[in-house]
């Protein structure tokens, strides 16, 4: 039985098995996250994204494809963790008025956290992409227009409730608050203070129809 022991431990080494990641997955795609966040899609590299990550570019690839599909794959965790306060400001409030304000009032302070890349990333991922990134831009674009739609139907069901007069105009008043929503992103990431953009806030509510 000794002496079979180093053999055997020779042929499990030596048998053709999948390579271990020497990385931990997650750590890496939050990193990944927090380089797009801060520079946007094009201006991040696969260099600078390897640095970050600290893997090469084969285990970049092979854990998480090209650039575009480890960008989607950090969109998509954006906004289950740090865009997610939005959909639950949507869902949680008795009223859509509270709703929309708890949204701003949220943004203003998630877009300002210290230790971490201001405004929102699915807002300003895309602005400088050139034509060969037109798919891109256009996925947050697809990204910003449904969250524009739960900001409307959140308002529409004020108006079915009576909360909201009859004739209020559903679309406009959510491109209205989607405007705002987009604005504070791009003020927080020109420096506004989280006091600043909650003032903005309590400006855009004066807006509420009544």
């Amino acid at each position: 039985m000794t002496g079979t022991q180093p053999r055997q431990r020779r042929e499990e080494k030596e048998r053709p098995k999948g390579r271990p990641r020497s990385f931990d997955r997650e750590t890496a795609l939050e990193r990944a996250l927090t380089l797009f966040w801060q520079h946007g899609y094009e201006a991040t590299s696969i260099s600078g994204l390897t640095k970050a990550m600290g893997i090469s570019p084969p285990s970049l690839y092979a854990a998480f494809g090209d650039k575009r599909s480890l960008f989607e794959e950090a969109v998509a965790r954006y906004q289950e963790s740090y865009g997610a306060f939005t959909p639950h400001a949507l869902a949680e409030e008795s009223t859509a008025r509270s709703a929309m304000e708890r949204v701003l009032r949220e943004a203003a302070a998630e877009f300002t956290t210290p230790g971490r890349p201001r405004g929102c990333l699915v807002v300003s991922a895309a602005v400088n992409c050139g034509p060969e990134s037109g798919d891109v831009e256009e996925a947050l674009r697809a990204q910003r227009e449904a969250g524009m739609r739960a900001m409307r139907d959140r308002i529409t069901s004020g108006v079915r409730t009576g909360e909201l007069p009859a004739d209020t105009d559903t679309e406009a008043l959510a491109q209205y608050y989607a405007a705002v929503f987009q604005g504070m992103s791009t003020q927080a990431r020109d420096g506004a203070t989280r006091e600043q953009l909650e003032a903005l806030a309590e400006l855009a509510m004066r807006a509420w129809p009544k």
